[in-house]
């Protein structure tokens, strides 16, 4: 739906400063009351089944029966709506439903300060400054709790029997803790499911990476109902694959093709750097196995007396750099 530029004009002709649109009696204000309020109103025509001062709502068996005042906050501040009644008592809006003082968005100004660290004390002084909303403790409190009990369902929620890639690895990213900012490890288990879309498994906040670790997790999927997956990508962690293998025996371990070329690259001086790059590309990059196992005999030749740790990183780790080029040679890139 378009509004006319003739009627935004029109609302704003007497308007002369900030204050005037977005203030305490501005427009915007008065134009969300009038709106929330119209809206109300086509809702109870709707239920009573005629407009307003319509002939057939004579006799009808049920009308309209004045209005009661509701305070209603929202990104726009808080103003007073009146909420229309039906004689019956049946009419139940949908706009602004029984029991609702917030509007759509307000709640989440609360969660994404809420986020940030900031405390329910700063939250109700922020809206206060910012919105001229007066909340109280306990409705911030209601408003997170709802939050943390949407993501406890969430990390316990009931997956997938079969999953035929799980990625697993971690994000750093800065949290506030104790009035400080500090950066924690957020480990991530991505999945791609049966249908091909990425799904996001499971996150959890750890100090350490270790195997112990991974294998809890890994032990929580398979709680969750995960029984079988096909390739498990991760880093070279020491024990991981070990961790992996003791929980899902049958699943293939693929190492991450970035970690490796990463840690292949700290012995290269940056001089020789691009050109070991392009010769590494040819191993993972190969159409098939045999050509993979060529190509990095042809590194070995040609780098071993300069770099002799890298060819040795690869070949120790190439059962599990395989499963990678199996799959790109049965589904292509």
């Amino acid at each position: 739906m378009v509004v006319k530029v003739e009627i935004i004009d029109e609302l704003l002709k007497d308007c002369k400063t900030q204050k005037d649109v977005f203030g305490e009696d501005g427009v915007f204000k008065q134009l969300v009351k009038a709106l929330a309020e119209r809206a109300l109103q086509s809702e109870l025509s709707t239920h009573l089944g005629y407009e307003k001062h319509e002939a057939k709502g004579n006799n009808s068996g049920n009308s309209r029966n004045g209005t009661s005042s509701k305070i209603v906050k929202g990104e726009f501040g808080q103003t007073e709506i009146d909420i229309p009644r039906d004689r019956a008592g049946s009419f139940e809006p949908q706009f602004i439903q029984k029991g609702q003082s917030r509007l759509d968005g307000f709640d989440s100004k609360i969660i994404a300060m809420y986020a940030r660290g900031l405390t329910t004390r700063d939250i109700q002084a922020q809206l206060q400054e910012l919105y001229g909303v007066e909340v109280s403790p306990t409705l911030i409190s209601n408003v997170t709790d709802a939050v943390i009990d949407e993501v406890k369902a969430w990390q316990s929620r009931p997956l997938d029997r079969i999953y035929p890639v799980i990625y697993f690895d971690a994000l750093v990213v800065k949290v506030r803790m104790d009035k400080q900012v500090v950066n924690k490890a957020i480990h991530l288990a991505l999945g791609i499911n049966m249908d091909g879309e990425k799904e996001l498994l499971g996150m959890w906040c750890n100090t350490t990476e270790g195997a112990k670790f991974w294998l809890s997790v890994l032990t929580e999927l398979k709680n969750r109902g995960v029984q079988d997956v096909l390739i498990c990508c991760c880093d070279g962690l020491t024990g991981f694959p070990a961790a992996i293998e003791a929980v899902y025996p049958h699943a293939k371990v693929q190492l991450c093709i970035v970690h490796l070329i990463r840690q292949s690259l700290r012995f290269v001086g940056y001089k020789e750097r691009k050109a070991v790059a392009a010769d590494l590309k040819l191993t993972y990059g190969s159409a098939t196995l045999d050509e993979a196992e060529a190509a990095l005999t042809a590194f070995s030749e040609k780098w071993d007396k300069q770099f002799p740790t890298i060819s040795q990183i690869w070949l120790r780790h190439w059962e599990n750099v395989t499963p990678f080029l199996l799959t790109r040679l049965k589904f292509g890139k």
